[in-house]
């Protein structure tokens, strides 16, 4: 049977491909994004878009009324001059947004390691948001806890190509869970579609296995020809002072960086793999599929 489904962040890495997953099933799909020109292709697909921030209450309740199931999640603001209070205001007002519009079904985009509330940087809100969420009487939520996106990889493209070494501020050895996005959005789609949760529920989403960024640097230079591409931890303040003249706000930038150098401490592998955890795409196939055309398109 086909569903109402609205989806917030429909541009974006994991919400673009649930999107398109959902259209192509024949759902009936609202797409949310406040930049929506990329969306207008799925029009012809019956999609409705609409143009909003997700702290809009009022576009976002009229889009969730009449609505089987939602897919929400906690937005970067990479200007945020407090990151917490942004991701405590997304929060409550998607809470308002859930209350007022009678929809009985969330899942929320989450990460592994929101259980912990402290200590990790930006995913610390994500955590938050978690808690709150379960606060929510007879609306039935799943968190779908991801891994480390291997799409993260794509931003240091340019690091490779520049300075013939990947890198970021993130220790390099230690191994954690990595995803990729498809493989998130295709888990997101099954339970936004088939409403087969009861409750307040979590579901990790872990990838194939784990693997060190030194390791999954050793892929790409394999791919791409360079097999010596080695993997360097660079200083805290010279990763800050990159963000920073990108225009990024300084505590914006302190809580990225407090979330990459916590990897070390294991709070990204808390949670245990089984086969309802694990998916199929491998660091090697993500590589060769994704990570290669973006690298020869750069």
């Amino acid at each position: 049977m086909k569903k109402k489904i609205v989806i917030l962040g429909a541009t974006g890495t994991v919400g673009s491909k649930i999107s398109a997953i959902l259209l192509n099933e024949g759902h009936q799909v609202t797409l949310i994004a406040r930049h929506t020109e990329t969306l207008e292709k799925y029009r012809e697909q019956g999609a409705t878009i609409v143009t909003a921030d997700i702290t809009n209450v009022d576009i976002l309740t009229n889009a969730f009324k009449g609505a089987d199931s939602a897919f929400v999640l906690m937005p970067d603001n990479v200007k945020a001059e407090n990151t917490r209070a942004y991701q405590r205001e997304v929060t409550g007002r998607l809470i308002e947004v859930i209350q007022n519009s009678g929809i009985s079904y969330i899942v929320n985009m989450s990460s592994l390691g929101a259980h912990m509330h402290e200590g990790t940087g930006v995913m610390a809100g994500t955590g938050e948001q978690e808690v709150r969420l379960n606060q929510l009487r007879d609306v039935n939520v799943l968190h779908l806890r991801s891994a480390y996106f291997m799409e993260n990889l794509l931003r240091t493209i340019s690091v490779v190509k520049n300075r013939g070494i990947n890198g970021t501020a993130a220790d390099g050895d230690h191994a954690i869970p990595m995803v990729a996005t498809q493989d998130v959005a295709k888990v997101a789609a099954g339970y936004l579609s088939g409403l087969d949760f009861q409750g307040k529920v979590v579901q990790a989403v872990m990838g194939p296995g784990n693997y060190s960024l030194r390791e999954f640097t050793g892929i790409i230079g394999k791919a791409i020809g360079k097999p010596d591409l080695a993997y360097v931890q660079f200083p805290v303040d010279q990763a800050k002072q990159a963000f920073l003249k990108n225009g990024f706000s300084s505590d914006f930038v302190d809580n990225l960086i407090e979330m990459g150098t916590a990897i070390k401490t294991g709070f990204m592998n808390y949670q245990q793999r089984d086969d309802s955890t694990t998916t199929s795409t491998t660091a090697e196939e993500f590589v060769n599929e994704v990570y290669l055309r973006a690298y020869n398109a750069s």
